[in-house]
């Protein structure tokens, strides 16, 4: 308690001193204010002698014309201040970039090489289940792992898929014949698979036989997908869809999980993921199935981790094609005009403008115009998420595979709309005019059939 005292006094001394301080600063500001004015005035003034006039006060001035705006000065502006902090975030950003840069380079030059056996013979088996043979990334990636050192087989479900995989001329691409429409026959066929797998194999007479080893199953659902409103969609084809993309992946995926868990092996989901994640207008059945196959491939991560099974999905953005892409964008514009005059009367007034912008725009593997990454990029990442200890689960690859992905959930959908070229329909006047010139204007005129021309006059007179 006696403390207290002392402190209060000596809180107010100092007080008294900081307060004495500022008045006097304050004091010694106008004076110097006080004796500069005087000095301008007697500098001015004619009736003193110029010999005894004092100089007028030299006023300072700016280095640099940012200084007045708070720009960057030499003194006191804002890089003066922050030149340290800029500079560490340069040069971090210029070392993250060349490390990446770096990292990216080395990966890509690293020699991929499957495992091989004691004696020299090929060991790891890759099992590839896609559309068809036919199909351009299935045959480009059963060609390079092949190439890379797998024993690949082809799921085929006929006699003429047998040949087209025999004619590729490569003893290690081999077909598997599994009918996914019959269910116990695929589970049949899958079961002498994993006998072979299991059984001893010899690489050449006299060699030692060898354990083979499953590296992993990839399904590659086709890839491509119907467009057009769903009000002009037949059910029809909305139900082969959903069996075809939905359905049979999971019944193929079904069939080889439990070999799959045997050899701990990985299952890989190729899907697109250009379109998908826009979810622009026509494209509903690809919107629809591409989001229950994402559902699929999580679901399934999380069931198999617990087995030993790693599940990696893999969104494909667009993979150049230059020598089809031409013919393809023309076949695509009349199968387009055929399409819309399908339609009925009412449809397409409502929806052919709209789905000619967007069709111009777009395809079926991305947007129209846009030259795609070369299917390297896949294959390497393929082999990767077959051979890596601990692979990512989600693989983007391709161009726009990751930007589309982001815009997406960003964007805004009326600028999503207005990005593919969609507008608003105005009244039922514009309708009308609008109707007439799309009759009159090349859609009509796409074939020379009586069916087409009757469509083109009956929508002529809207």
């Amino acid at each position: 308690m006696s403390g207290e005292p002392i402190d209060s006094i000596n809180e107010f001394f100092y007080s008294l001193k900081t307060y004495s301080f500022i008045v006097a600063d304050a004091i010694d500001k106008q004076a110097d204010t006080l004796a500069g004015t005087i000095r301008d005035t007697l500098s001015k003034s004619e009736w003193i002698p110029e010999s005894a006039r004092p100089s007028p006060r030299r006023v300072p001035v700016p280095e640099r014309m940012f200084n007045a705006v708070g720009g960057v000065g030499r003194r006191g502006g804002w890089w003066d201040k922050n030149k340290w902090s800029v500079a560490i975030v340069v040069v971090a950003a210029a070392l993250g970039v060349a490390g990446y840069g770096y990292a990216k380079r080395k990966k890509d030059r690293k020699k991929r090489r499957a495992k091989k056996a004691g004696n020299g013979g090929r060991r790891e088996v890759v099992v590839i289940a896609g559309r068809s043979p036919h199909d351009p990334i299935s045959r480009s990636l059963a060609l390079d792992l092949e190439r890379r050192g797998f024993i690949v087989y082809v799921v085929v479900n006929s006699i003429e898929d047998e040949h087209v995989v025999a004619n590729e001329g490569r003893s290690d691409i081999k077909p598997l014949n599994i009918d996914i429409l019959d269910t116990e026959n695929a589970q049949t066929a899958v079961e002498k698979f994993t006998i072979y797998l299991s059984n001893p194999v010899q690489a050449f007479p006299g060699a030692h036989p060898h354990n083979l080893n499953l590296a992993g199953v990839i399904l590659i659902p086709d890839l491509t997908y119907p467009t057009g409103p769903v009000e002009t969609t037949p059910i029809d084809l909305w139900s082969d869809t959903l069996n075809l993309k939905i359905l049979s992946t999971v019944v193929t995926a079904k069939s080889f999980l439990r070999v799959l868990c045997d050899f701990h092996s990985r299952l890989l989901l190729l899907t697109p993921n250009v379109i998908s994640p826009l979810s622009p207008p026509f494209h509903a059945p690809e919107t629809v199935a591409v989001a229950a196959l994402s559902g699929l491939a999580t679901s399934l991560r999380r069931e198999l981790a617990p087995l030993g099974v790693d599940v990696c999905h893999f969104k494909l953005g667009t993979f150049d094609c230059s020598a089809m892409m031409a013919r393809q964008q023309q076949d695509r514009v009349n199968a387009t005009r055929a399409e819309i005059l399908s339609w009925a009367v009412p449809a397409r007034v409502a929806y052919a403008k709209n789905y000619m912008s967007l069709s111009s725009k777009s395809g079926n593997s991305g947007p129209a115009g846009i030259k795609g990454s070369s299917l390297r990029e896949l294959h390497l990442a393929v082999f990767d998420a077959l051979t890596d200890e601990k692979p990512s689960t989600v693989w983007r690859v391709g161009s726009g595979s990751m930007i589309y992905e982001v815009l997406g959930k960003i964007v805004p959908d009326g600028l999503v709309s207005w990005m593919l070229g969609a507008s608003r329909k105005g009244e039922n006047g514009e309708r009308r005019e609008e109707g007439m010139i799309m009759g009159l204007g090349g859609v009509g005129s796409a074939s020379g059939s009586a069916g087409t021309s009757e469509g083109s006059v009956e929508w002529e007179k809207l």
